[in-house]
């Protein structure tokens, strides 16, 4: 009778993208269930940064099922909050089924807003929404204990423009307040002195700490915003939105261009493998369904959206596991050199 195998560690890396985090949330949901998969540690950016707080408190108390309900908790709080946003689809989106906000006057009219006065103007007081719901299902003090994943949390310096990354034991409201901060909704977050706006600006999320503060190689991308688009943008509104993919990817570009130039490098033996470590990178992603939601849904937070965004990101981890988890502490599966360069 052989013994059951070890479970295979991996790395997470969680982008932003605002209620679109909520496939964030399905993906890891589907790990969570998998005994066969051992997280070490999570990079996270912005919504990225909100799960894996969650999970970090809900695995703390409760083991991978504390963890899967603390999510759930997190999630289905933003979308009852979500019933009293100013910001709703159109009667004529919600008749077509269409998630999309570009034709809702709300959103209209709170895009022209944003445009021409700062949040220092709209808002004074500062209310964030998320601070509420942080406060009422994530206890920042289990998070900082937390020892079942290292956690690594993104925000920018607004004065230096410098990546600043938040590890487990600084946690608290404030750097997942700074790391989701986008500085035309929000007045930055201060901090020992210093203010902060969106990770995703620097790092979307940052892959190095995963590099140097673990141990595993293996290093799974959870790709909310789309790398490649077919069409060319023509409108104003597809323009922008485009430009705002490319801005949040940009920093992920460059570390993934700088990982496949050292992986090369091992291969070819112009560096030692046994002082440099070799990467394995992988990535789930479901841009057949994610890219025709357009930038404007990511202010969506009704659930059933969020719990469609679930169900996409548990089917896509769910697909990904069955090609792949043969690879996991083997190979890449994804080639570096045609996504990335």
């Amino acid at each position: 009778m052989t013994s059951a195998q070890p479970p295979k560690r991996l790395n997470l890396a969680l982008q932003g993208g605002g209620a679109h985090g909520a496939f964030t949330w399905g993906v890891l949901d589907r790990l969570l269930e998998d005994r066969r998969i051992e997280l070490e540690g999570i990079s996270a950016t912005s919504s990225g940064a909100v799960n894996a707080a969650a999970l970090a408190h809900g695995i703390t108390l409760g083991g991978r099922d504390g963890a899967r309900a603390t999510l759930d908790r997190f999630w289905a709080t933003v979308g009852r909050a979500g019933r009293f946003s100013p910001i709703q689809r159109s009667p004529l989106d919600r008749l077509l089924g269409s998630w999309r906000l570009d034709a809702a006057p709300s959103y209209v009219a709170f895009d022209v807003l944003t445009r021409l006065f700062s949040p220092y103007q709209t808002t004074p007081r500062n209310y964030h929404p998320l601070e509420k719901i942080l406060e009422q299902i994530v206890d920042f003090d289990v998070v900082r204990h937390c020892t079942a994943v290292k956690l690594f949390v993104c925000a920018t310096n607004v004065r230096s423009g410098k990546i600043r990354v938040f590890e487990t034991h600084e946690l608290g409201p404030a750097p997942i307040l700074a790391s989701t901060c986008l500085p035309f909704l929000f007045q930055a977050v201060e901090i020992d002195g210093e203010h902060y706006w969106d990770g995703g600006y620097m790092g979307n999320p940052p892959i190095y700490p995963l590099i140097y503060r673990c141990e595993s190689a293996d290093v799974v991308i959870v790709q909310i915003n789309p790398l490649f688009r077919e069409a060319i943008p023509t409108t104003a509104r597809e323009i922008l939105d485009r430009v705002n993919e490319i801005s949040f990817n940009s920093s992920l570009m460059r570390e993934m261009r700088a990982i496949a130039f050292v992986t090369k490098l091992i291969d070819d033996g112009k560096l030692d493998g046994e002082h440099y470590k070799r990467m394995k990178i992988h990535a789930i992603e479901a841009d057949e369904q994610l890219k025709p939601l357009g930038a404007s849904s990511k202010l969506n937070a009704e659930a059933a959206f969020l719990e469609h965004l679930k169900a996409i990101g548990w089917d896509a981890c769910d697909r990904w596991l069955a090609r792949n988890f043969d690879q996991i502490g083997v190979n890449s599966t994804v080639d570096l050199v045609e996504t990335y360069l």
